[in-house]
């Protein structure tokens, strides 16, 4: 395409025959239930439908500026958009990640005819992980008739409990109906088992145990609840985390379900898109399901355009303020928490109750209020930094960032299948090359924000936006999991990369380059993420503040070669601005974070650099060392992941 400076494949006929088709594995699945997803795939396209295909159109062929449009309409023809018209930059992103699962659509970890849809997005959430818990939380209890969960880590704890919780007020609400709900749960927690097993249902023993502590089938006897261990050795990590409640809401989130001092962020969509994330969760699962999920014959296609006729507009109703400081309107409205649940009947009522616990009072400032929140569970008493500035109004930190307006959006999941060997050669997946054709034909700015960022791949692409031009903002977390990025051919620890890519960079280009450490919104300096006090686990990036990609997937080398991740692509200008406005109410990243534009190093007023942290030059032994406690700590998810 034109500005992509080179020539790159062009798209060939089967892959849009694949995308314009009406069967996936979901609809395989709706006519047989007893039929596997990971079979419905073999079915549509493992090797055996593949033989049909030689000499049709299976050929690598490159095209150049002179078939630009043709290309990008081919590239339209690609996707179910509804009433909704891709932009060009969009298209371009979304062709190069099509081209990747030419001849392996399993990349796609999505069926090809789902990756591309639209959608709507009534609620973000940037804010602690017990926020993020309690949406998840009501969403669950206002099912009707499934919950699929799906997270990286599953640890008994605060975060389980709001799940939890959840489950067994679903029960009861199911037993008041007279219904029955089906639950699935799946998790990566590392076992032997998977060794010979990579998806193995998980007995109530061991689901029950210490270290998960999910109810007991006794407690939930209007839930039947399956559970499922999957992992793909060595390295395959399944990193996703996501929601998909009754084949009509679905959440994509970073967070896992353990407690920690992250900043997490979290988006909920509506709409035809979450057909293509049901049928990725189907993809997860692999097995045949006991008992089948009760929505397998109700797209959600289906149901959000006759919700629309009827004037539902698919979603509850939300009279809450965009500004969202309407909490102090309500202020004696009790905070939704494990001891106390106070379960919402739709987004309005959980804004308004999450603004209220924030809302400055006579005898608590809002920045008082922010550090509570921030606290929580693992920083109980923690006081915030005396000199951070309190918030003017309209600008007080906001957890719930609704959206107020019913428009879908072209939306396109752009994920990543797991790739167990300790190699480097699983690059080529829709994940990775949207993010790289982000920076290639991003024109004026490019925000990646993300816990680490190491990955080789997207750092030279960083040095050459930056020497074309373009503003590249990177937000991430000093020391972030430092002890697993320090082991041989993980790309390093932030800091020695921040410091590389500053040194790589022409005089005139690193004015481009916008680097800075996580600041949370009570402090005024990076605080390192090895003393667990503030940290951010956000994964996010937004080009030219017009198509945004939000997810599962980090920008180091685990997430870009190995783990499973699922990522939303999303052609809005109007989100983009949300996420944008979130990003800098909710953190001081912008006002405090900034590193030195010569060196990539941080420093205070008076020279100092950050507290505790590592520094650009680890040593070699240092760093070997710190890199196998690191690795261990991944295993037992106590690691930064």
């Amino acid at each position: 395409m034109a500005n992509h400076q080179r020539q790159i494949p062009r798209l060939n006929d089967h892959t849009i025959r694949l995308c314009t088709s009406d069967e996936s594995v979901s609809s395989l699945v709706a006519r047989n239930p007893d039929l596997a997803p990971g079979d419905a795939w073999k079915k549509l396209y493992g090797d055996d439908a593949w033989k049909h295909l030689e000499g049709r159109g299976r050929h690598e062929d490159k095209f150049d500026d002179s078939e630009d449009k043709t290309e990008l309409s081919r590239t339209a023809e690609c996707g179910k958009w509804g009433p909704t018209k891709p932009s060009e930059l969009f298209l371009r992103i979304y062709h190069d990640a099509l081209c990747t699962i030419h001849h392996e659509p399993h990349r796609a970890m999505v069926s090809p005819s789902l990756m591309g849809s639209y959608g709507t997005v009534p609620l973000t959430i940037i804010s602690a992980l017990p926020d993020l818990a309690r949406h998840m939380s009501n969403v669950i209890v206002r099912a009707k008739q499934e919950v699929f969960l799906a997270t990286n880590y599953w640890q008994d704890s605060v975060a389980s409990k709001y799940i939890t919780n959840a489950i067994k007020e679903l029960d009861r609400r199911a037993r008041m109906r007279g219904t029955k709900i089906v639950v699935k749960i799946l998790y990566d927690r590392g076992s032997l088992k998977q060794l010979y097993e990579h998806h193995y249902v998980v007995p109530e023993k061991e689901s029950t145990g210490k270290n998960v502590n999910l109810p007991h089938a006794h407690e939930i006897p209007n839930i039947s609840m399956e559970v499922m261990n999957f992992h793909t050795p060595i390295v395959g990590t399944f990193h996703a985390k996501y929601v998909v409640v009754d084949r009509k809401i679905a959440l994509l989130q970073s967070n896992n379900i353990q407690d920690n001092d992250n900043l997490e962020m979290l988006v909920h969509l509506e709409g035809p898109i979450v057909d293509s994330l049901y049928d990725m969760a189907l993809l997860s699962w692999h097995k045949k399901m006991e008992p089948p999920l009760p929505s397998r014959d109700k797209p959600a296609t289906q149901a959000w355009l006759e919700s629309r006729r009827e004037g539902e507009h698919g979603r509850s109703k939300d009279n809450s303020s965009e500004n969202g400081i309407e909490g102090r309107e309500h202020p004696s409205l009790p905070q939704h928490t494990t001891d106390n649940p106070c379960y919402d009947d739709d987004i309005s009522g959980e804004v308004a109750r999450i603004n209220a616990a924030l809302a400055p009072r006579p005898e608590q400032t809002h920045l008082q209020a922010v550090t509570l929140q921030l606290n929580h569970t693992t920083n109980e008493g923690l006081p915030g930094d005396p000199n951070a500035p309190e918030c003017p109004p309209g600008e007080l930190m906001t957890p719930y960032l609704p959206l107020l307006n019913d428009t879908p959006y072209p939306m396109a999941l752009v994920n990543r299948a797991p790739y167990g060997p300790p190699t480097h050669k699983s690059v080529e997946t829709p994940q990775n090359a949207a993010w790289l054709s982000a920076l290639r034909n991003a024109k004026k700015s490019v925000y990646i924000i993300s816990p680490t960022l190491n990955a080789p791949p997207l750092v030279e692409a960083i040095v050459e936006a930056c020497e074309r031009g373009v503003d590249v903002h990177c937000y991430i977390c000093i020391s972030y999991n430092d002890a697993g990025e320090l082991l041989p051919r993980q790309g390093g620890h932030n800091e020695k990369v921040a410091a590389t890519l500053h040194k790589s960079l022409t005089p005139s280009a690193r004015r481009h380059l916008h680097y800075h450490w996580y600041v949370a919104k009570d402090q005024t300096r990076p605080i390192t993420q090895a003393r667990r006090q503030r940290s951010s686990h956000v994964k996010l990036m937004i080009v030219d503040g017009a198509v945004g990609i939000q997810g599962n997937g980090n920008q180091d080398t685990q997430s870009w070669f190995h783990s499973q991740e699922i990522n939303i692509m999303v052609d809005s200008v109007e989100v983009c601005a949300k996420w944008l406005e979130g990003l800098r109410r909710n953190q001081n990243t912008a006002l405090f974070g900034a590193v030195n534009l010569e060196d990539g190093v941080w420093r205070d007023e008076n020279g100092n650099g950050v507290e505790g942290a590592m520094g650009v030059d680890a040593g070699r032994v240092r760093g070997w060392a710190r890199g196998v406690k690191g690795a261990v700590d991944r295993v037992r998810g106590t690691g930064g992941f």
